[in-house]
């Protein structure tokens, strides 16, 4: 029998997007980890993609967490060893050199808001649903990197706050905690999808630098958790690696002609 596609794979010229699809509340499994971490090495290999973009099937949730139900019926072993594989692909997702943006269609809560917080950037449908990390109205703590992502985005002591009392927030919330980036008023998921997605193609070749992007990403998301000078050393390396890139001469030269720069990501 064959394995339910619980995440969907699609590439939109230089964009791909990746839907998690698990009605109704598009809550995930380890089937469906598994296959986001599969998708996210596919466009992580991919020469033709150089923007994913993460989203949730329907009109009403990103994603709710992980399965409750799952998590009620499995030993203890397969629960920390389900968590482990957790974190190690959203690092994974986090890693990738490439921009990755989570687009929030609905409800974002829980081991969802966790997956969207191993992204670059968030963007949000208007009165979409409600965001925030209530575990510990289960017992039990946001435990897919949540305690240390949310800190690290909101602030130590707001994070403490929001954990602890399980409070979720709107969307406009969100915006103003830093945590989403951009608010897209849409009737329907597939209006917000539309502007999410172009949103994400502002960032694409020939009209962004992606090399550089990588590495802007690579140089903060590796060097926050260095010491300052081993941090500005590993910027030093990757600026020396784009000043000799294609699209530096590119920039440099267009600069100098006072023309727009037609950047190819090499």
């Amino acid at each position: 029998m064959a394995e339910k596609e619980l995440v969907h794979y699609e590439v939109q010229g230089a964009l791909a997007l990746l839907t998690l699809d698990d009605p109704p509340a598009n809550t995930y499994t380890y089937e469906m980890m598994r296959q986001l971490d599969d998708a996210i090495l596919r466009a992580r290999m991919s020469d033709e993609v150089q923007v994913i973009v993460l989203t949730g099937a329907g009109d009403r949730f990103f994603c709710a967490g992980a399965n409750i139900q799952m998590l009620s019926e499995v030993t203890p072993a397969f629960k920390y060893c389900f968590c482990l594989h957790a974190n190690e692909t959203l690092n994974r997702l986090e890693h990738t050199p490439k921009l990755v943006i989570a687009a929030l269609n609905g409800h974002t809560v829980g081991g969802g808001l966790e997956i969207a917080m191993a992204a670059d950037l968030r963007v949000a449908k208007k009165d979409g649903g409600k965001i925030g990390l209530p575990e510990v109205s289960l017992g039990v703590l946001p435990g897919t990197g949540g305690t240390q992502r949310f800190a690290r985005l909101v602030g130590k002591s707001k994070a403490i706050e929001l954990m602890t009392s399980g409070e979720t927030f709107d969307v406009d919330q969100a915006e103003g905690l830093g945590l989403v980036n951009k608010v897209f008023a849409a009737g329907s998921r597939d209006e917000f999808l539309v502007q999410a997605l172009e949103y994400a193609r502002g960032f694409t070749a020939p009209a962004r630098a992606t090399k550089a992007i990588g590495h802007i990403k690579r140089a903060v998301q590796t060097g926050l958790e260095l010491p300052f000078d081993l941090a500005l050393t590993l910027e030093r390396e990757l600026q020396q690696q784009l000043f000799q890139s294609e699209d530096a001469k590119e920039g440099l030269a267009a600069y100098v002609e006072k023309r727009k720069p037609a950047f190819k990501g090499k």
